[in-house]
């Protein structure tokens, strides 16, 4: 099977991008949000909450939904957010003189922008907060709308650097989610739930300068949106990202959780207790990463479905009939692109 990156490789549920499939449908008719969902692979009818969401169906519903809508926000906001708004925020990042400077250009770009929130941007020795306040405490924040600004902001700091931003913390001002453990494909930190703001939180210590940015690559960035800002390839995820990447890179399926821990440097005990602080276990992500390489071969090749079967480590096609319809209440064969 082709290799590919592990982060590239991983998907989230469907619940986590169901308020942004709700606030999409406030832009569209019906046959539109039909039309939407099924050129970018998605189903049309209702997705159970176990269905899982790829990259690629993510990026693909973006590009088609951003300018079908004249909304490069697609519902998200009280106002539409005007096409050609995210090239305009690109070229005033790419005069930012730090990174600092840069969240302060964004959130001054977006404070021209939005009307039920600010932006706020609180600096301290040792910390720099981008936090998201709303004008009237009642109101109630978007869930994918203040996950994607937040990353928007995230993204565009590792692409001015050309390398990944470290993050302190990220937190939201809504109660934990069902799908909490999603966030942590996006955001490489902790993420903390039931905030007073939602915000974003680095340390300016580790900020570096950004690189000069040509107007050829800011076309680029924008041309592949939302693949660069969301999904931005980082190295040090939580630590079950971590070892994802380990068995994405090693023979996964004879490896063990002594393998793991000895790979991160840490005991195996050590490893079991923090992969259990973020809600998951060894087996899980060992099963989460099978789910995810079966899902890309069944989009991206041409191995029959038994094939993809065999080399996903399942002894029967039936075997892994029935697995690949527990993970996503999907058969196999309508993942086939």
């Amino acid at each position: 099977m082709t290799r590919h990156d592990p982060i590239s490789l991983t998907t989230v549920s469907a619940e986590f991008i169901q308020d942004w499939l709700d606030a999409l449908r406030s832009r569209c008719t019906p046959e539109e949000m039909t039309s939407l969902l099924e050129r970018a692979g998605l189903q049309a009818g209702p997705m159970a909450p176990n269905q899982r969401v790829t990259l690629n169906e993510i990026a693909q519903l973006y590009q088609l939904a951003a300018p079908e809508t004249g909304d490069e926000m697609m519902g998200l906001w009280s106002r539409p957010i005007r096409p050609r708004a995210l090239q305009h925020l690109v070229t005033v990042q790419r005069g930012a003189s730090s990174q600092t400077s840069a969240l302060y250009r964004f959130s001054t770009f977006w404070n021209l922008l939005l009307d039920d929130f600010y932006f706020d941007l609180r600096s301290r020795p040792n910390e720099v907060e981008l936090a998201l306040v709303p004008y009237l405490g009642e109101t109630q924040p978007q869930r994918f709308g203040h996950m994607l600004i937040l990353k928007l902001a995230h993204g565009l700091l590792s692409w001015l650097s050309g390398s990944e931003t470290p993050v302190q913390m990220v937190c939201f001002a809504f109660p934990r989610p069902e799908f909490a453990a999603d966030y942590s494909v996006v955001f490489p930190c902790p993420v903390e739930f039931d905030a007073p703001q939602t915000s974003i939180r680095f340390d300016p210590r580790q900020f570096t300068r950004p690189i000069t940015r040509s107007p050829e690559e800011a076309s680029v960035f924008l041309e592949r949106a939302p693949l660069d800002w969301i999904f931005t390839g980082s190295r040090v995820h939580t630590n079950s990202l971590r070892v994802r990447a380990f068995l994405y890179g090693a023979t996964w399926q004879s490896c063990q959780l002594t393998d793991a821990a000895r790979a991160l440097k840490m005991t195996p005990r050590t490893l079991n207790r923090r992969l259990k602080d973020e809600g998951t276990s060894f087996q899980d992500i060992k099963d989460a990463l099978r789910r995810d390489i079966a899902i890309r071969a069944l989009q991206q090749s041409t191995d029959s479905i038994d094939q993809i079967a065999f080399d996903t480590g399942f002894s029967a096609p039936a075997n892994f009939h029935r697995a690949f319809r527990k993970w996503t209440n999907r058969t196999p064969g309508s993942y086939r692109m």
